[in-house]
């Protein structure tokens, strides 16, 4: 890219990381941030794993394993959402089937592939590869970002209302399976873009922990959404930045960073709500 950028962003391939490092730690927070408040925290993980039965399914097939794996979890989704709608299973149920049966077909598939002479290497797909990642790459998640953020702008308040109260949101008016159809669609396509930054096993973490960290000093929803995709982007640029200057994996350490802000803002929250305990229950209260 040819950016005046400081180190560790000084080479080209750091500064395509840190574009598609931003843009999935600003997007992943945000479609989060819907799951946690619906309680389906592991949604993102259990469609990791179908992703990586479609990488597993485009490498036997010789075809792009981004789009394999898109269309594999995106179908995965529809039904995980199908089921716990239709009250066939619960939520967690219909997850664990996905979860296994996800990664036995990728194992199968991989196999499969590998006996047939093809080259096998999923480790970039399960744990991320974000330094090898090219400029059609970045042109491919941004354009996903792009529409990730598009469609919460659009949908963001009926999606809202759906994930706190279904009946309600039902009783309104509004396409609850519809919206809840479009929240596990943007979720499986939210895992298959961060693939290449921190893998499918990974991606949920992503999701996850920046909203746990918003969600202890933040007063809305709005500023959890603010909040989780600012602790995103920071965990992005802060893990891109120690994998540089320690050799570390980039896409665990974004995780870790994640995990440090999230156990950080833990334990100031927590001093803080004891100062005031004190302050209300010291002399003359």
């Amino acid at each position: 890219m040819g950016l005046p950028l400081p180190w560790p962003f000084d080479r080209d391939y750091m500064q395509l990381a840190l574009v598609v490092g931003l843009l999935i730690g600003l997007c992943a927070p945000l479609v989060g941030a819907f799951l946690v408040q619906k309680q389906l925290s592991l949604l993102g993980d259990g469609l990791g794993h179908l992703a990586f039965a479609g990488v597993a399914a485009g490498l036997l097939l010789a075809l792009a394993p981004l789009w394999t794996a898109m269309a594999v979890a995106v179908l995965g989704a529809l039904a995980v959402e199908w089921l716990r709608s239709r009250g066939r299973t619960s939520g967690d149920l219909a997850l664990a089937l996905f979860f296994y049966g996800g990664i036995a077909a990728g194992a199968v598939l991989a196999s499969r592939a590998a006996a047939e002479g093809a080259s096998v290497n999923v480790l970039p797909y399960l744990f991320g590869s974000i330094l090898t990642v090219r400029s059609a790459d970045v042109w491919v998640i941004a354009g996903i970002g792009i529409a990730i953020l598009v469609l919460l702008a659009l949908s963001g308040r009926a999606l809202l209302a759906v994930v706190l109260d279904e009946e309600s949101a039902r009783v309104a008016g509004l396409p609850v399976d519809g919206l809840n159809g479009l929240l596990a669609v943007l979720t499986a396509v939210t895992v298959v873009a961060a693939m290449n930054v921190v893998g499918v096993l990974l991606i949920a973490a992503l999701m996850v922990l920046p909203v746990a960290s918003s969600r202890l000093v933040a007063r809305s929803f709005r500023a959890t959404l603010l909040g989780a995709s600012a602790v995103g982007v920071v965990s992005a640029v802060l893990g891109l930045a120690a994998a540089r200057a320690w050799g570390l994996a980039p896409g665990g350490a974004i995780v870790l960073v994640a995990c440090a802000i999230f156990l950080a803002t833990t334990a100031v929250t927590g001093v803080r709500r004891g100062v005031v305990a004190g302050l209300l229950d010291g002399p003359g209260h």
